[in-house]
C-alpha cells in the first residue's frame, strides 16, 4: 500500500518541552527537583490536564494532596512557557520538506487545550499542518487510548495502512502499529528523513 499521509507527534519530535527546563534554575538541586518531577508534579498529573482537565483545577488538586508544595506547584504551569525550550531542527526541516510533496500532513498530540494556542502562535512551522491537528485536550482524550486515531482517520477520512504515525513514546507506537499504521520510534539520535526514505517516503 502507498504511503499518502504522515502524521507527527509534536512533543519530543518537533518541539523540545520538558519541565527541567525551568526547575533546573528554580530548585538549584537536582535532587529535589527530580524528587518534585516524580513524585509531586508527576508526568500522569500532567496528563490529566492533557486529557482535558483545565489547568487550575490540576493545579488545585495537587495542592490539596501536597499542600507544601504549593508554591512549586503554582510554578508548574505559571511558569510552562520556559519549559517549551525550542523546537527540534533536523525533524522540522524534514517537515518544512514534506510542505512540497504529494504527502499530507497532520499532528496527533497530547497537549493541554490551554497551552497549545501557545506554540501555534510562536512556531511558524504549525501552518504547514493547515489545521489538520487533533489536540488531545480538546478531544479529552489522550494517547495511547486507540479512540484518538480513529478520530483523526475519520475526521480527514485516511487510511492507516497508507499512513506513517511518528512518536517519541514507546506505547503510542505500539498502539498505532496495532491499529495498522506504518510507524517511527523517534529517539534523539534518529535520522527521520532516512527512516521515512527506508518506508519509501521520498522527500
Amino acid at each position: 500500500m502507498k504511503i499518502k499521509n504522515i502524521i507527527f507527534d509534536f512533543g519530543g519530535v518537533l518541539m523540545d518541552w520538558n519541565p527541567r527546563y525551568f526547575f533546573k534554575e528554580y530548585f538549584k538541586d537536582n535532587e529535589k527537583m527530580e524528587y518534585f518531577l516524580e513524585n509531586i508534579a508527576q508526568s500522569e498529573w500532567n496528563e490529566e490536564q492533557d486529557r482535558g482537565r483545565s489547568l487550575s483545577e490540576g493545579t488545585e488538586i495537587q495542592i490539596k494532596k501536597f499542600p507544601e508544595w504549593e508554591k512549586e506547584i503554582r510554578a508548574y504551569y505559571d511558569n510552562w512557557t520556559v519549559m517549551l525550550k525550542s523546537d527540534i531542527p533536523q525533524n522540522v526541516e524534514v517537515l518544512r520538506k514534506l510542505r512540497n510533496t504529494e504527502y499530507q500532513v497532520f499532528g496527533l498530540t497530547n497537549w493541554s487545550a490551554e497551552t497549545f494556542p501557545y506554540a501555534l502562535e510562536n512556531y511558524d512551522f504549525f501552518q504547514i499542518f493547515d489545521g489538520k491537528i487533533v489536540v488531545s485536550g480538546i478531544e479529552k482524550m489522550i494517547k495511547p487510548d486507540p479512540k484518538i486515531w480513529h478520530v483523526l482517520l475519520e475526521r480527514y477520512h485516511i487510511h492507516a495502512n497508507e499512513s506513517v504515525f511518528i512518536d517519541d513514546n514507546p506505547k503510542n507506537i505500539e498502539m498505532a502499529q496495532s491499529l495498522g499504521f506504518h510507524t517511527i520510534h523517534v529517539l534523539p539520535d534518529t535520522d527521520l528523513e532516512q527512516e521515512l526514505a527506508g518506508l519509501g517516503v521520498k522527500i
